[in-house]
C-alpha cells in the first residue's frame, strides 16, 4: 500500500476507488475497463495539479517521504561492484554513513551517503540517517583515501541533521563536522554531491562541500528543520509551514540564490512513486557533471571549489 501525504488525500481517494474497480470481481454491467481509464485519467491530472503548485512545507514533506529512495538505494542502482569501507580508526563504526568504493559508468569513484533506512529497523540501524562523530571522521577518511588514489567523490546527502546527543557532543561533533568540511574543500579530485532527500544543517555541508551541489527537485536544504526554526522564532513548532516559506529551503530558492548548481527533475508526483526512474536521472546528471570536472587539474579543483564557497558567503552575508 502506498503511503499518502496530507495534502494527497483527494488523490489517494481516487486511486483507492481504481484499486476497487480493479479488484471487482462481480462488475454487474459495468465496463471496467473503460471506467479504470477515465478515472486514472482524472487521477493523472490532479497529480499534475498537485505537484504544480506545491508549498515549501510541501516540499520538505515530500522530502521525508518514507518510500523516497534513500542513499543505498542509488548506490545500488548507479555503482557497479562496490565494495563498503566501514569505521573511523578511531571509536567505531556509524551505520548512518555508508561509504565504499565501486564504478559509477566504468570509472573507479569514492562514494558516500548518509542513510536513513526504509523500515524500522534499518531506521535503527542507521540512527535515521543522524550521524555521530565517527560518521563524520569516517567521511573525512574516506576522501582523505579517494585524493590519495586520485577517486572521484560523489556523496547522496539525506539527513535531518547530525545526532544532538550528549555522547555525540562529548565526542566532538562540531569539530568531526569541521573537519569534515575542510577534507572535502582540500580533496584534489572532483567531486559532485545531490541532495536527495533532506540536506540538513551541518549535518548535511559536511558531505555536500564539493565542486557541484545538484538536487531533486523535491529535497530540500537548510541551516535547520522548519519546526526547529519555528520554534526558536515563534515558540510553536506548528508554525512549521511559515518558517518553511521563510527559510527558501526548496531547490528553486537555492538555484536562484546560487547555492546549487543544478536542479535534477523527478517522476511526476516524487522521487517514490518511480524510483528506478529517479535514480536513472540522477546518474544521468552527475555523468553529465563529471565529465568537465575530470579535465582540472587538482590545485584547479581546489581553488575553485574554495572560490565558490567565499562567494557564497559573502552573496548570503550581503
Amino acid at each position: 500500500m502506498r503511503e499518502y501525504l496530507d495534502f494527497e488525500k483527494p488523490l489517494a481517494e481516487l486511486e483507492g476507488k481504481i484499486e476497487e474497480l480493479r479488484h471487482l470481481s462481480d462488475p454487474q454491467g459495468m465496463n471496467i475497463a473503460e471506467e479504470v481509464a477515465k478515472l486514472s485519467e482524472k487521477a493523472e491530472r490532479l497529480l499534475h495539479t498537485t505537484y504544480a503548485k506545491l508549498t515549501p512545507w510541501q516540499k520538505t514533506q515530500v522530502a521525508r517521504h518514507p518510500e523516497r529512495p534513500k542513499a543505498l538505494a542509488y548506490i545500488e542502482g548507479l555503482m557497479t561492484d562496490f565494495a563498503p569501507l566501514a569505521g573511523d580508526r578511531a571509536f567505531a563504526e556509524d551505520a548512518a554513513i555508508v561509504g565504499g568504493l565501486g564504478r559509477f559508468r566504468g570509472r573507479s569513484v569514492l562514494v558516500l551517503g548518509t542513510e536513513k533506512g526504509t523500515d524500522t529497523e534499518t531506521r535503527i540501524e542507521h540512527n535515521f540517517g543522524m550521524a555521530r562523530p565517527e560518521g563524520y571522521r569516517k567521511a573525512r577518511r574516506l576522501i582523505e583515501l579517494a585524493g590519495r588514489f586520485a577517486l572521484p567523490i560523489l556523496t547522496f546527502v539525506d539527513t535531518a541533521g547530525a545526532f544532538p546527543g550528549i555522547d555525540a557532543e562529548a565526542r566532538g561533533q562540531a569539530e568531526a563536522i569541521a573537519r569534515s568540511i575542510e577534507a572535502s574543500l582540500a580533496a584534489p579530485v572532483p567531486y559532485i554531491a545531490v541532495i536527495i532527500g533532506e540536506g540538513g544543517s551541518g549535518g548535511a555541508i559536511a558531505l555536500a562541500a564539493g565542486d557541484k551541489v545538484l538536487m531533486l527537485e523535491h529535497a530540500v536544504y537548510s541551516v535547520i528543520s522548519p519546526e526547529g526554526c519555528a520554534s526558536i522564532l515563534w515558540r510553536d513548532a506548528a508554525s512549521a509551514p511559515a518558517a518553511a516559506e521563510a527559510m527558501k529551503l526548496t531547490a528553486e530558492d537555492l538555484l536562484r540564490l546560487a547555492l546549487i548548481d543544478a536542479i535534477i527533475t523527478e517522476p511526476l508526483g516524487g522521487a517514490h512513486r518511480d524510483p528506478e526512474a529517479a535514480i536513472a536521472a540522477v546518474g544521468k546528471a552527475i555523468e553529465a557533471e563529471l565529465g568537465p570536472l575530470l579535465l582540472l587539474a587538482p590545485a584547479e579543483l581546489k581553488a575553485r571549489r574554495h572560490e565558490r564557497i567565499l562567494k557564497m558567503t559573502s552573496e548570503v552575508g550581503a
